[in-house]
């Protein structure tokens, strides 16, 4: 069971990972792979409203993508927004990927090589990927605008949605302290991180919501 308090704080860090961008067209829509299939979904959606001429699905597996998406995060992405309406021509993949920095490097290099030029992007993620990600790439790829978006849902929907409160949990928390370790390793732009957010971050890691937290040792080195 998950403490009336520990899904308050969870909603504290659930709302500052959100960007709050307001979806705008940009040169392209990149969704970044993970275990939700939402993203393809969010990704497709925004294609469709005319937001972007062409989207990257980008992502190898992982851990919790090896079994649910056995093809790879980035195909089974493609699959879903084929099923959803987009045409074939307006997807370019990137399977290689295994975490955020490789996405942003190898995205980059699958639109050159398509003589795809870009000026802006849509970052499509979790939602509580938004805000890491963001910082990732006003890091890793400077010269263009960022526009994040993600699935509408509140916390207590998508969890549903997830089937598994307490990964989303923690995955909430571990996207926190990433957001607080990666500036400094050269990784991510430094942000503001209320006290508030800090307080909440720090009582979930005390409740035993760790399983996605870095190492202390990979934590404190360049390329965690």
């Amino acid at each position: 069971m998950i403490s009336a308090q520990a899904w308050a704080d969870a909603r504290i860090l659930w709302d500052y990972h959100r960007m709050h961008h307001e979806p705008r067209p940009c040169s392209v829509a990149v969704g970044l792979g993970s275990h939700d299939l939402g993203v393809a979904d969010v990704t497709a959606d925004l294609y469709h409203r005319g937001m972007a001429p062409v989207i990257v699905f980008t992502g190898s597996t992982s851990p919790t993508t090896r079994t649910r998406m056995p093809r790879g995060e980035a195909v089974h992405y493609r699959e879903r927004a084929l099923q959803l309406g987009v045409p074939d021509s307006a997807v370019l993949l990137e399977p290689r990927a295994t975490n955020t920095g490789e996405n942003i490097e190898f995205t980059k290099a699958v639109l050159a090589e398509a003589g795809i030029k870009v000026s802006s992007v849509l970052l499509v993620s979790k939602p509580y990927e938004e805000r890491r990600s963001y910082a990732m790439m006003r890091k890793l790829w400077p010269e263009i605008e960022v526009v994040c978006a993600s699935t509408a849902m509140a916390l207590a929907e998508y969890a549903d949605s997830i089937g598994d409160a307490r990964m989303v949990v923690d995955m909430i928390v571990g996207a926190l302290q990433r957001v607080l370790v990666f500036p400094g390793l050269g990784l991510a732009i430094e942000q503001e991180v209320p006290g508030v957010v800090v307080a909440a971050y720090e009582r979930l890691c005390a409740d035993g919501f760790t399983s996605r937290l870095l190492p202390a040792d990979v934590a404190a080195r360049p390329g965690a």
